[in-house]
Parts: structure tokens; C-alpha cells; sequence
């Protein structure tokens, strides 16, 4: 079996466009949430959002192609290009067969749905773009990242929810680690910033009501009321560790074990007790043939709502024992918000950038104590401290369990 390393990172996200500005917001506990109309024309109610902002599409994109791709391309291309560029390699020298992009998206191209669904009905069906098909599809984001880049091998994307980048990366590091790829451009996409998808969000009671931008994300907070809805990419490169090696590569981190399981449960609720998610951690750890006191960090899925975080708390414990009370358990989101999609390719760049530089980011906004997730939550400010072993946990409607176990490379 062969060992992945990432060796490139790239992101879009509320708190940042780049890794410098995406590492400095994680260190500062600075979140991306402001407040602003979901509903424009039809309320005037005001709601906590977290928006990716100062995009230049440019920069990759020119403004006739542009405006043939939805946003959640767009966001997977930018992302992409600038996770190789930090890799200092376009991988030239390996077969391109080799090469697979495994990018996921929850939802897709769903302002481009959205937009042609409204043409349609209000002025025809000859107003439907002939850009409609490839612009909604989720995988045209890996298809227009394979053409940039003329990465020939494995190509597709991941439809699991919250879980989806969690496990294309997993995907990812399994076709790399037995021998079907020797390099990767995997995570995910996701642009819903749109009042249809908060509607339905809202209409479920899943996004929080709050209209305070400090006290609207806050995970394993007892006051919690739901989540934040963000949008942007993250992106990692995953690469064989002996060829990374051999051209001296900046290595991150290991990607050393993945863990998927289902609940079969529940459409949107998780199965009480956390069970599945338990195994998932389990299967991960076991994989990386690590002991499990040696994790002594994990970034959690956190959403912010009640249910998740108390079972996930739950899962730590039924998975990790008394040892879960010694690991530094934070949320991403607290910052970020919810990417849905891409959450857990955006939280796959932090854990890389804290194991690197050896930190744990705070969970921001953590201020009143919840006597059932009662781990060590990373209340308060960064703190400085050496990642033994990571695991980053990924949950999705549906019932779907991911998990990454990531260990340092010395």
C-alpha cells in the first residue's frame, strides 16, 4: 500500500480567497458572517449570512466562458488552480491517465437552475439557455477543472450532502493509496447563496433565526439555534508520498485512514447515539494503524445545531472512550459557516494548515457551556500545540458518515 500526502491547498471561502488570508482568519478566530436580505423583494427581514467575498473570476475564468459556468465551476476552478499553483507543480511528468479530479458538490449549479426554471415559466421555453444542462450539473465542476488542467484520469463528483467533499477526498487518497492514481485535485464546490436554497433551509428549521453575527454560528454552544449557510471551495492535492518526496514537495500533512458508514436512519435527522458515526472514526483510525490516543485533535463537523453536535459529542465518546476528553475538538464552521458540500474540503485545508504550523483554532463564539457536549470544545483563543494525529468527521443528510484521519510528516 502507498502513502498520500497533500501537497497543495487551495480555497474560497467567507474568511478568505487564499491560504495566507484562510490560515491568518483560522489563527485570528475571525469568522465571515454579516448580516443581510435573503429574500430581496419579497421581506425586508434580515438574516445571518457568510458570503465569499472579493471573488475575481477573472483571474481564471475570462467573462465569455464565465458566463457559461455557474458559480460552483467557478468556485472549483479557482480553488484548483490555486491549490496547484501552492503544490509548485502541474504534474507533467506523470502519465495524465494518472492524474483524477474527484470534486463534489451538494447541490450543484443550483443558481443556474434556479435562473433558467424562472425563464421558462415566465418568458418561455426558447428562453432557456442552451447553457442550462452542462452549467447545473455538479460535475461539470471536475470536468472544466480536468480541462484546465489536463488531468486525464478519474473524473467525477460526489453527491452525499455535508459529507460529499469528505468523501470524494476520501475516494481520492483510496485510488492513490492503491496504485489506480498517482496524484489528485479533490474536494468540493458549493455556490447556494440564493434565497430559494435558504428558504428551504430556513423553512426546516435547520439555519439559525439569530441576527447577531457573533452569537449566530456557534457549535457545542447550549444556546445554539441552527446553522450559518456559507458557500466557497476547498481543494486539496493529494499526491503519492515517494514521487512528492522525490521533487522535495512542501508536504502538509498524511492522509493515512478513511471511514464512511450510513446511519440508515433517519432523511435529516441523525440516528441517536451516533453509532454509525462512531464507526466511521473507528474505521479511519484503524486504517491510518495508528493507536487511537494518538489522535489528539479533531475537527469536527459542528453544525451549530442541537441535535448534530450533542451526537457527535456522543460519537467521539462511544469511539474514542475516556481519550476523547484529552483531544481538542473545534468547528470550522464557527468561522466559515455551513458549505455544505464543501465543508468538509474547506475543513480538509485547515486541519492540513494546523498540523502544519502547529495550532488548533478556537470555535468562535463558544461561550456558554452544554453539559452533554461536554468535550474539550477549544472555548476561548488559538492555542499553540503539536497535532499527534487529526480526524475531520463530515456528516450529511441522509444519514452519510465520513471520516479523514490525518497524521503529521516529519
Amino acid at each position: 500500500m502507498r502513502r498520500v500526502v497533500i501537497t497543495g491547498l487551495g480555497v474560497l471561502s467567507p474568511i478568505g480567497n487564499t491560504v495566507e488570508t484562510f490560515r491568518d482568519s483560522l489563527r485570528a478566530g475571525r469568522h465571515g458572517f454579516t448580516l443581510d436580505s435573503w429574500f430581496p423583494g419579497q421581506t425586508d427581514e434580515q438574516n445571518v449570512v457568510a458570503r465569499v467575498k472579493d471573488f475575481d473570476v477573472s483571474e481564471y475564468i475570462d467573462k465569455k466562458e464565465a458566463r457559461r459556468t455557474d458559480p460552483v465551476t467557478q468556485y472549483a476552478v479557482y480553488a484548483s488552480k490555486k491549490a496547484l499553483e501552492d503544490a509548485g507543480t502541474d504534474f507533467s511528468d506523470i502519465d495524465p491517465y494518472k492524474r483524477g479530479v474527484i470534486i463534489a458538490s451538494g447541490i450543484g449549479g443550483i443558481q443556474t437552475t434556479e435562473e433558467q426554471i424562472l425563464n421558462y415559466h415566465n418568458k418561455g421555453n426558447g428562453r432557456v439557455s442552451v447553457f442550462t444542462i452542462p452549467m447545473m450539473i455538479g460535475n461539470m465542476a471536475p470536468g472544466v477543472v480536468a480541462i484546465k488542467t489536463g488531468f486525464k484520469g478519474v473524473n467525477y463528483t460526489i453527491v452525499s450532502a455535508c459529507a460529499s467533499s469528505t468523501h470524494a477526498i476520501g475516494e481520492a487518497f483510496r485510488m492513490i493509496k492503491h496504485g489506480y492514481l498517482d496524484c489528485a485535485i479533490s474536494g468540493g464546490s458549493e455556490a447556494c447563496s440564493i434565497g430559494f436554497a435558504m428558504a428551504g433551509f430556513n423553512n426546516m428549521h435547520a439555519v439559525t433565526r439569530s441576527t447577531d453575527p457573533d452569537r449566530a454560528s456557534i457549535p457545542f454552544d447550549k444556546e445554539r439555534s441552527g446553522f450559518v449557510l456559507g458557500e466557497g471551495a476547498g481543494i486539496v492535492i493529494l499526491e503519492e508520498y515517494e514521487h512528492a518526496k522525490a521533487r522535495g514537495a512542501k508536504i502538509y500533512a498524511e492522509i493515512a485512514g478513511y471511514g464512511a458508514t450510513c446511519d440508515a436512519y433517519h432523511e435529516t435527522s441523525p440516528a441517536p447515539g451516533g453509532e454509525a458515526g462512531a464507526k466511521a472514526m473507528e474505521l479511519a483510525v484503524a486504517e491510518a494503524m495508528v493507536p487511537f490516543n494518538t489522535i489528539n485533535y479533531c475537527n469536527a463537523h459542528g453544525t451549530s445545531t442541537k441535535l448534530n453536535d450533542e451526537t457527535e459529542t456522543a460519537a467521539l465518546k462511544k469511539t474514542f472512550g475516556e481519550h476523547a476528553y484529552k483531544m481538542a475538538v473545534n468547528s470550522t464552521k464557527s468561522m466559515t459557516g455551513h458549505l455544505l458540500g464543501a465543508a468538509g474540503g474547506v475543513e480538509a485545508v485547515a486541519v492540513a494548515l494546523q498540523m502544519k504550523e502547529g495550532f488548533v483554532h478556537p470555535t468562535v463564539g463558544l461561550t456558554v457551556d452544554d453539559e452533554v457536549c461536554d468535550l474539550d470544545n477549544c472555548k476561548g483563543s488559538t492555542r499553540e500545540m503539536k497535532i499527534t494525529g487529526a480526524i475531520s468527521n463530515s456528516l450529511g443528510f441522509g444519514g452519510h458518515n465520513a471520516t479523514l484521519c490525518f497524521l503529521p510528516v516529519e
